[in-house]
């Protein structure tokens, strides 16, 4: 992997804010347009960086390392690590998800074993909401898509790790992120538990990480539920 340059990323803010130079209408860009999509990129760039430390405290946390240990590797205090990083991540029990998610998660924690991935990112999410039929693929077939076309996307993504695989594998900052918005949302629809299709909506609402590439590349967005909905009415 290659990591984007200074000039890469410049260009990008000028694609991003193409409006800044448009002919005729001013002797120079918009410098503060620039700056505005400048700051914005930042910011995102940001978060990934962010969501990458994190997802690596918590393998750290769950292998038996050391707030001390952790601050050290990071070069900072203990106290300045457990601050940021303090907050224990809520740990969402079979109790929470419906029947359905819950054979779903089977599916995902088989993903990741035998791909001898030491991690549950958002692909695996997907992967095990499309192995069988549910409210995920159910809604896919809303909206015109192939819950089938999906789960062998998303299978060819999947890459080969070299972990051994263990009976706690740590959920990143994404998938973390995905199911945190599935409860929220069945909890507005009134219902006590996470459902496969409350699931899907988040991954897709994050808009980051594989499983949103891979929806999107199908045609799945919020918009497109949207528009069903809509129809429906």
């Amino acid at each position: 992997m290659t990591l984007p340059d200074l000039d890469d990323l410049i260009a990008e803010v000028d694609r991003r804010c193409d409006t800044a130079h448009l002919a005729g209408r001013q002797e120079q860009p918009d410098w503060l347009a620039l700056l505005t999509v400048a700051a914005h990129l930042s910011g995102q760039l940001q978060a990934l960086a962010d969501d990458l430390v994190e997802d690596y405290v918590e393998h750290c946390r769950m292998h038996g390392s050391s707030w001390t240990d952790i601050g050290t590797a990071l070069g900072v205090t203990r106290q300045a690590v457990q601050q940021r990083f303090h907050a224990p991540h809520k740990r969402y029990s079979p109790e929470t998800m419906t029947g359905s998610l819950r054979e779903a998660m089977v599916h995902v924690k088989q993903a990741a074993v035998q791909h001898r991935n030491n991690y549950i990112g958002t692909e695996h999410l997907l992967w095990g909401l499309t192995a069988e039929d549910n409210s995920a693929t159910k809604l896919l077939r809303t909206v015109g898509v192939s819950p089938e076309t999906v789960h062998r996307s998303v299978g060819s993504r999947l890459s080969m790790g070299a972990s051994q695989a263990a009976e706690r594998i740590a959920w990143t900052p994404y998938s973390r992120k995905a199911i945190s918005i599935a409860e929220a949302r069945s909890e507005q629809n009134g219902s006590g538990h996470i459902d496969c299709d409350d699931l899907l909506i988040g991954l897709a609402q994050i808009g980051r990480g594989v499983a949103a590439a891979v929806l999107t590349d199908a045609g799945f967005t919020l918009a497109s539920i949207d528009d069903t909905s809509a129809d429906a009415h």
